[in-house]
């Protein structure tokens, strides 16, 4: 094939796995992406086709281990709580006295007020900590055990 030919297809493979890697999660197709853009950066500039696969090698290698290095760097710490599981670890007092057997209980964490169950009865107005989300209910425990 001659360079008129890899002119094209190093940008077109550019452009496929620059869109790939929007639809994908990890960055696992951005370094090929970025080095297929340098080989047709370089088969542009009538570069040999050797030195357009060297380069195309050589530039994904260096930023999937740059974009690694990168994300686990990100990675490191404790992560954000999303969701519900935001709730965990908060205080909270105790609104209607929780019975685990009857699954009554009601809570306040926050501003918000939520039903709640634990292992053991909890009176109204005790001070409570927030173990675990279970579906629509807060599992909680009495402050002083935590």
């Amino acid at each position: 094939m001659d360079n008129d030919v890899w002119r094209w297809l190093w940008t077109i493979f550019a452009v496929v796995m620059g869109i790939g890697e929007i639809f994908t999660a990890g960055f696992f197709l951005l370094p090929f992406a970025i080095g297929a853009g340098v080989a047709a950066i370089l088969a542009w500039a009538d570069a040999p086709i050797l030195a357009q696969w060297l380069v195309f090698f050589g530039v994904s290698f260096v930023s999937f281990a740059y974009l690694r290095r990168l994300i686990a760097r990100q990675d490191e710490g404790e992560q954000p709580r999303i969701g519900a599981n935001r709730w965990v670890g908060l205080e909270g007092i105790v609104l209607e006295a929780i019975d685990p057997h009857t699954g009554a209980g009601m809570v306040r964490v926050a501003t918000e007020e939520w039903r709640a169950t634990a292992s053991q009865p909890i009176a109204t107005d005790t001070r409570i900590v927030v173990r675990e989300v279970r579906g629509a209910r807060f599992v909680v425990e009495p402050e002083e055990q935590s």
